[in-house]
């Protein structure tokens, strides 16, 4: 099997934080998002890992050969903004007539039992892993007739379906795949000027294909400020992991302080991940990401997420306060 890793756009939804990185980098609940999800695919037996960049894509090799040396991994570019199938289709070269694939946006981390993907598509040509959703119209959609996929809708006005696409898909054929993707781009079947999997699934589908919508355990998203932290919480359950220095504080459970980081005269937690570097000192933190080499004083944070290298220092106060006053201190 062979996986792509589309990780080529801005992240525009996490600015700032994808200012200076890419996107997969940032981090949540003590590893980069890109980590999670490589870890997750350990489950299997990939072959190669096919990544497709944008112009951070540097940042990607060198973080995989850091962390995970002994994977064989290529790179391709994505430099035109043509869509997901498009950069899908930039994997091509690495494709093999023989080759499975599995397909992980980096959005998204995903918990689910990979190693059930053979048992799953025994009587399919491949899986577009689900999730059954309330807020249906924000998502494209999967439609059923029994086990299989018969139409996808893209944000429906009518719950025709709950069961959202995760952005995680199996292809028993890869080069069939990817030529049903070049053919949908010849065909210029595009939405707003983008190239979208769907219009390939749906070729697919019309021309015999039989597609299965297994639902995830969890879906995890990682595409904005708010939706990490929640992703942040979710992680760190039953993980109270502390490898810092950590002297005269209180921790509420659970919070994840790395090695190298180093906290005095603090109240940290629930729901705290603090990376290598930072220092924090006198202060009150709980619902936060706090990365790497920060430098945190006398505050109080909570459902705070700061980058790398952040000085934040507040101040004491001093007070004279009469009986029976009322006081409201805005932020």
């Amino acid at each position: 099997m062979k996986a792509i890793l589309p990780v080529a756009g801005k992240g525009t939804r996490l600015r700032p934080h994808t200012h200076t990185k890419a996107k997969s980098l940032v981090r949540v609940a003590g590893k980069t998002v890109l980590e999670h999800i490589v870890e997750r695919l350990q489950a299997i037996d990939v072959e190669e890992y096919i990544f497709i960049t944008d112009e951070n894509g540097q940042q990607i090799e060198e973080f995989m050969e850091k962390k995970f040396p002994g994977l064989r991994c290529s790179y391709y570019i994505q430099h035109e903004r043509l869509g997901p199938a498009h950069a899908v289709a930039l994997a091509g070269p690495s494709v093999n007539p023989g080759d499975d694939l599995l397909v992980v946006f980096n959005d998204t981390i995903f918990v689910t039992d990979l190693a059930a993907i053979k048992g799953l598509c025994s009587s399919a040509d491949g899986l577009i892993y689900s999730k059954e959703v309330e807020d249906y119209q924000r998502f494209g959609v999967n439609v059923l007739s029994g086990d299989y996929i018969v139409d996808m809708v893209e944000k429906p006005d009518q719950p025709i379906s709950r069961l959202a696409q995760v952005g995680l898909y199996y292809l028993k054929d890869g080069a069939g795949f990817i030529n049903a993707i070049e053919e949908t781009i010849a065909a210029g079947e595009t939405v707003k000027g983008e190239y979208y999997l769907p219009s390939v699934f749906m070729r697919m589908i019309a021309a015999g294909h039989k597609f299965k919508a297994p639902e995830i355990d969890a879906w995890l998203d990682c595409g904005k400020p708010e939706t990490l932290l929640e992703t942040n919480r979710y992680l760190l359950k039953g993980r109270h992991h502390i490898h810092g220095d950590v002297k005269n504080c209180v921790l509420i459970e659970p919070v994840h302080v790395e090695a190298g980081a180093v906290i005095t005269n603090s109240i940290i937690g629930p729901n705290v991940s603090v990376a290598a570097g930072s220092e924090i000192e006198s202060s009150v933190i709980s619902d936060s990401i706090i990365n790497a080499d920060n430098k945190v004083s006398h505050l109080i944070l909570n459902h705070s997420l700061l980058g790398d290298a952040v000085s934040l220092i507040g101040s004491p106060r001093r007070m004279n306060i009469g009986d029976h006053s009322h006081i409201y201190m805005e932020q």
